[in-house]
């Protein structure tokens, strides 16, 4: 606890108009974002590389936005660190009935139905009618579409196979080529993404996540077009002075290393 109060008291510090930082005094709310959201990106960055000391850090950075952001709202008295804490903790409560109240949950399986009819019920309570209404539009676009079609899902707006999604990305795909054939600019921008937003969908339905499917494709992608850059680099070339023959053989040699 000591060193929580000591980070809190740190802050306060930065943003004392006497004696503060000046940097730290000109920011607001959402000039911050950019940092939160970049740091929790690099928690999850150092997850996937299972690099602990580096999660350590990691994890404090982004405790700092968390008192950034408390601080800030607690100089505007709207909140402080301390009601953001308990917020959670009542919330953990609320969802884990199973463990903090009577009721019985069985497996995992179960406790994510009831999660989820309890984030219902909440939602109710402060986002009227729609089940979309409290799904961040500030989410990255791919993660907020399988959200927005999980949410859908829920109360039945859903294909019954994958024969449907699979048919829908046919239909979206030759709508994608159609537009690239027109050279419209805005009707190929709406096509390509009804095109991703059923590619999303047919990954949520078979439960891989596509975030996670498109970051490993990412490390992929890089992996082996190092390996074409060092392959070229031994050769005492680069790959603006090869052709693009040249380099899909070392692609496709990369694909086998």
């Amino acid at each position: 606890m000591k060193h929580t109060e000591k980070l809190l008291k740190i802050m306060a510090k930065l943003r004392n108009p006497d004696g503060g930082c000046p940097w730290d005094l000109e920011q607001d709310f959402a000039t911050i974002v950019p940092y939160t959201i970049e740091e929790a990106y690099e928690v999850a960055d150092a997850i996937e590389r299972n690099d602990m000391p580096a999660l350590k850090e990691e994890l404090g950075d982004l405790l700092l936005q968390v008192v950034f952001h408390s601080q800030m709202a607690a100089e505007e008295n709207l909140f402080t660190f301390e009601d953001v804490a308990q917020t959670i903790g009542e919330k953990m409560e609320r969802r884990h009935p199973h463990v903090f109240g009577n009721a019985t949950i069985e497996s995992a399986d179960a406790q994510t139905e009831n999660w989820e009819v309890i984030k219902a019920e909440e939602r109710k309570k402060k986002s009227g009618n729609s089940i979309l209404a409290d799904v961040p539009a500030a989410l990255p676009a791919l993660m907020r579409a399988e959200k927005l079609q999980k949410r859908a899902s829920r109360v039945g707006f859903d294909w019954p196979s994958d024969e449907g999604v699979i048919e829908k990305i046919q239909e979206e795909l030759q709508e994608s080529k159609e537009a690239i054939a027109s050279g419209d600019k805005a009707k190929m921008q709406d096509e390509l993404g009804d095109l991703l937003f059923a590619v999303t969908n047919l990954a949520r339905f078979h439960g891989i996540d596509p975030e996670d499917a498109l970051r490993q494709t990412n490390a992929k992608f890089t992996k082996r077009f190092q390996f074409i850059e060092a392959a070229l680099k031994k050769q005492g070339k680069t790959m603006q002075d090869s052709n693009l023959d040249e380099m899909e053989a070392l692609w496709q040699k990369a694909k086998t290393a």
